[in-house]
């Protein structure tokens, strides 16, 4: 049995088949998903597990270099543009587009992964990045 890491078996898989600048997005329980675009629906009810508990598993993970957030999460979800904040000093490129631009980053990406987060615009497309 695994021990260390995701013990999610999907979204290890996923990590581990991810390319450079390939899209993986973690959203709340409201963003829709495109039709075949890959979805891990890890929500069990409202709030769980949470936005943040999911990003900070899998950015423990993954190396990211760009993050997109929706720019109305500046507005309406202080912990969330607090938690973009803090990508910016880590050195992640951070970005804020409209919601509905945002929705549209979905078409394509490698997969989405479903939280049970219920506070709005909680949601992030996150670009792979490479480690060397």
């Amino acid at each position: 049995m695994k021990k260390l890491g995701h013990l999610n078996r999907d979204i290890a898989r996923v990590l581990a088949t991810m390319g450079h600048t390939d899209r993986l997005v973690i959203a709340d329980c409201g963003l829709p998903v495109p039709a075949g675009v890959p979805c891990i629906d890890l929500s069990l009810q409202l709030g769980v597990p949470s936005f943040m508990d999911v990003l900070d598993t899998v950015l423990a993970d993954f190396q990211v270099e760009r993050a997109v957030f929706a720019h109305e999460a500046q507005q309406a979800n202080a912990a969330v543009a607090a938690r973009a904040g803090a990508l910016a000093e880590q050195g992640v490129a951070v970005e804020f587009v409209g919601h509905a631009d945002l929705k549209g980053l979905t078409q394509g990406a490698h997969v989405i992964i479903r939280t049970g987060e219920a506070t709005p615009y909680a949601n992030v497309v996150l670009y792979s990045g490479v480690i060397f």
